[in-house]
């Protein structure tokens, strides 16, 4: 016999399952079962709870305890079945009332004093508990979070005898309401204007910004490859309310939402080239998401690329063209959405100078050789633009003039991005079909004769036209026109790295 339930969700990647938190109170020695496949974590929850009900002034009874977590092949990882279960065991215990626990899916971690901590998920629980037309009871300091999952009751509690307090009537927790005002609060980033002379650099950042296309930047230390790099998120719009939620509900489920406010802003993610392929790519013991999935639709910037691994950087080549990752483990097969625009960083060669005009490598141009040879060619391949940057003497940069700001070049870009968004029906050109792309004929011929000329991959001939596709939606002209694929085609060398 069943005492009482209540929902909970397991976690898979960014999807919620649901999951019934069953308890039965019988006859027997006592003891406190919690079975279900249940990970050390969630086996925990029954100490957890002891402890939080001892603080408020209840006891368990002297009985025998099973909590069953339903659908047992399942595995349940995470302490946010903590209140799930102190919920349910409270309804069984008839401390509150049964048909009011039904109504809410619940998740939240206990203290030992009953206080609720704040959980990773809460947004995709939020969503599927709405799906399910159920409330959701969290954590307090996840109230926002909550709200953004739909129109869905959110009962958000500091800790537990208030929840107790509220099913019974004796106080009322009032519903939090949707602060518009603290969405997209994000950090400053440096502004363009700061930067003199890399007109080269600019303009393909801004070409980058435009049509979300992977840049690598090459050249010898202080050629400002990183300032460059650092300076591209103020040129990007706010996500678009569908692509806030997908990435909003990554960072929940990685616990990295801040305050439990989705994210406005495309995230900008630049780990250290020390950084394994778990972290990378995503993986580990619970398969969270890592730097690419983080970085889904915003800026993925890998500085000193081919310091990195060979195999991080090789596990790149999927998610790149499908914009996605699955990360398969014996226990786990979760997929993570990883539609992130790579910007890369490089030294020339080891030594950083080889055609340096200053400072010429002394190991030329072996070193060179055997500095780019870390990286694949069909890495590389998928690469749309590469620059060749060269540094300023201090001379030269205290005569140049400071360039456009951010917000200027952002409006063109702005610009470029509405006109790709009406034609591609919403998709940027970094991922347009050949189809959609308005390619004149004149403008075709030129693109195959370069294509021919210095051998592109099919793969480089569509890249080729999608950027030429970019700088054509930046002059605002319908067609791609032979310039166009010109200018294109500079970007499309590799920056002296064949």
């Amino acid at each position: 016999m069943i005492n009482s339930r209540i929902r909970s969700f397991a976690f898979s990647g960014i999807e919620a399952r649901p999951v019934w938190v069953e308890v039965q109170i019988s006859s027997g020695l006592p003891a406190f079962l919690i079975v279900g496949l249940p990970d050390k974590a969630v086996g925990e929850a029954r100490e957890r709870v002891r402890a939080s009900f001892t603080s408020i002034g209840l006891a368990l009874p002297a009985k025998r305890i099973v909590v069953n977590l339903v659908p047992a092949d399942i595995p349940k990882e995470g302490s946010h079945f903590d209140l799930p279960i102190a919920l349910a065991l409270l309804s069984a215990m008839e401390v509150i009332p049964f048909e009011d626990v039904t109504r809410f899916a619940a998740l939240g971690e206990l203290s030992l004093d009953g206080s609720l901590n704040p959980v990773a998920g809460v947004l995709s629980a939020s969503i599927e508990a709405a799906s399910m037309e159920l409330g959701l009871v969290c954590p307090a300091s996840q109230a926002q979070e909550a709200l953004c999952g739909g129109d869905i009751a959110v009962l958000a509690s500091p800790d537990l005898l208030s929840l107790i307090n509220h099913f019974n009537g004796l106080q009322v927790l009032t519903p939090p309401v949707l602060a518009v005002k603290q969405l997209g609060l994000e950090e400053t980033v440096p502004d363009l204007a700061d930067i003199k002379g890399m007109e080269t650099g600019r303009r393909a950042l801004e070409i980058a910004a435009a049509g979300g296309h992977s840049l690598l930047l090459s050249g010898p230390p202080g050629a400002g490859k990183s300032m460059l790099a650092a300076r591209l998120p103020g040129l990007l719009p706010d996500l678009t309310p569908q692509e806030s939620l997908e990435v909003s509900r990554i960072y929940s489920a990685a616990g990295l939402l801040k305050d439990g406010r989705p994210l406005r802003r495309p995230p900008y993610r630049d780990p250290h080239h020390s950084a394994s392929q778990p972290a990378l790519i995503g993986g580990g013991a619970r398969a969270r998401p890592g730097e690419i999935s983080l970085a889904d639709h915003g800026v993925l910037f890998l500085d000193e690329l081919p310091e990195f691994s060979r195999t991080a950087l090789e596990a790149l080549r999927q998610p790149l063209e499908t914009g996605r990752v699955s990360i398969a483990r014996a226990a786990a097969h979760v997929t993570y959405p990883a539609r992130f625009q790579l910007i890369a960083a490089m030294n020339p060669c080891r030594c950083g100078y080889l055609g340096d005009a200053e400072r010429e490598c002394r190991k030329a141009p072996r070193c060179g050789e055997d500095y780019v040879a870390r990286l694949s060619g069909p890495l590389l391949d998928r690469i749309d633009l590469h620059v060749a940057m060269q540094p300023f003497t201090p001379l030269d940069y205290m005569t140049q003039q400071a360039g456009e700001c951010s917000a200027t070049v952002a409006a063109r870009v702005n610009m470029a991005r509405e006109l790709q968004y009406a034609r591609q029906s919403g998709r940027k050109n970094a991922n347009a079909a050949l189809e959609s792309l308005c390619l004149s004929t004149s403008a075709q011929a030129m693109a195959q004769k370069i294509s021919a000329r210095f051998r592109f991959s099919a793969r480089g001939y569509t890249r080729l036209l999608r950027v030429a596709r970019t700088i054509a939606d930046l002059a605002d002209e319908k067609e791609i026109q032979p310039a166009h694929v010109a200018e294109a085609a500079t970007f499309r060398l590799r920056a002296g790295l064949d």
